[in-house]
């Protein structure tokens, strides 16, 4: 769309002299450039000259497999007085276009971050720059707009103190940052300036080599601190099996097994609640009236049959963390994107064209509900039998990757608590 904008600009500006702004022609040695295969990097040089004899020489350097730009300025001022000014680099756009994306679910932020040795990832979301415009000085920082698998930064030079920007104007948003000044000297006098543009996809280990800190722009979240072993347990799988669609099943069945005992004390549970289901329905045909003395009923059928009925709440609780935090992890990897499975799945992060992982999905949910006990109350009952239909609505809209991990969890759970019903069911029986 033309409406849209997203650049990345730098420029020089001056003191009572001419530079060249970021709207400045510049003439190239090139009409075309290519980085042939002998070569690791590839350097394009701009020119610009003003009339009193100031010019400026933009180099951009560029390097093979690393999405990273190196941007050198230099301005040799031939005039008679000496010329002052300092470089700025930014990044310029307009917010992105709406989209359904995950339907009701979480989505990977899309907006600015700026870094600095005191505040390590700190978000400036659009409507903060058209709000509160920023001014402050930062050494060691860089400056980053962000978007789901990728990202764009801008990372001036170490111990320099860069002020860091933000504006909006005409429904477009800046964020950038101003060099301290420099002088070149009348007479062939020079001036350098410096700074490195990444622009790529949010490869951790790439963005780690950049800068301090920049592979947090992989946003996990609060859950972080969770989130990174995971990753880099997925990745580890990865470099096992070479298939991200098998290494998410895999992580899937090692998290389980972890938590083994934790789901079989909830499962060991539920199972018992769910002998107790005709015991508890005669007793609300015979109380069904009288809610306090069928509760009172319920709390002494617990403690007669050594029943907690929420025994079956605290391990899942426990586990929570670590599935949402899994699942922050396959959003947030750009390792999945056009990452092949088996069959039509040629891309885990774009949605099942044929449903059959939602399907799926559903399913399990439902197969999971006639394995729990039911609830008493009719209205929960019916809102029970909803939510495999709600749910395999939202998962049809899910990155197949995503949707893969939920089924893996839910087929495993099955046989888990399939196995424990039955010896629980079958000891009753024989009791």
């Amino acid at each position: 769309r033309p409406d849209l904008v997203y650049v990345a600009q730098t420029g020089l500006l001056a003191k009572d002299a001419p530079a060249p702004g970021p709207q400045a022609l510049f003439q190239a040695d090139a009409s075309s450039y290519s980085l042939a295969d002998d070569q690791d990097q590839l350097t394009v040089t701009l020119r610009w000259t003003a009339d009193d004899g100031i010019e400026v020489e933009k180099r951009y350097v560029f390097h093979r497999n690393r999405y990273l730009i190196d941007l050198q300025q230099q301005v040799t001022n031939h005039s008679e007085q000496p010329w002052q000014g300092w470089q700025f680099v930014q990044l310029r756009r307009t917010a992105p276009a709406k989209s359904g994306g995950l339907l009701f679910a979480a989505q990977s932020y899309t907006g600015g971050v700026l870094h600095s040795p005191e505040q390590r990832y700190q978000k400036i979301s659009f409507g903060d720059i058209a709000d509160k415009p920023l001014q402050r000085d930062i050494q060691n920082g860089w400056l980053a707009m962000l978007q789901h698998y990728f990202v764009a930064a801008w990372v001036p030079p170490r111990e320099a103190t860069f002020r860091y920007y933000t504006h909006a104007d005409s429904g477009q948003y800046v964020l950038g940052a101003s060099s301290p000044w420099q002088t070149a000297q009348a007479g062939g006098g020079q001036a350098q300036f410096s700074a490195q543009l990444y622009v790529g996809p949010k490869d951790q280990d790439r963005l780690a080599a950049v800068a301090p800190d920049l592979e947090l722009t992989v946003d996990y979240g609060k859950l972080t601190i969770i989130s990174k072993p995971l990753f880099w347990l997925l990745k580890t799988i990865h470099s096992f099996v070479g298939n991200w669609g098998w290494s998410i099943v895999l992580l899937t069945l090692l998290i389980k097994v972890v938590f083994y005992k934790l789901s079989e004390t909830s499962y060991r549970s539920m199972a018992r609640m769910r002998t107790m289901q005709p015991k508890m329905q005669a007793l609300k045909e015979r109380y069904g009236d009288d809610r306090q003395k069928l509760n009172q009923e319920l709390m002494e059928l617990y403690k007669r049959e050594k029943i907690n009925p929420l025994g079956g709440c605290l391990p899942i609780l426990i586990q929570i963390p670590v599935f949402i935090a899994l699942y922050w992890v396959l959003l947030e990897s750009v390792e999945l994107r056009q990452a092949e499975w088996i069959l039509w799945y040629t891309d885990l992060s774009v949605r099942d064209p044929y449903y059959v992982l939602p399907i799926l999905m559903g399913v399990s949910m439902l197969i999971q509900q006639r394995l729990n006990p039911s609830p008493l109350d009719p209205i929960q009952q019916r809102v029970m039998m909803a939510m495999p239909i709600v749910f395999t609505v939202f998962f049809l809209f899910f990155p197949a990757g995503l949707v893969l991990y939920w089924v893996t969890n839910n087929v495993l759970s099955i046989a888990q608590q399939w196995l424990i019903t039955r010896r629980i069911e079958s000891g009753a029986k024989k009791s």
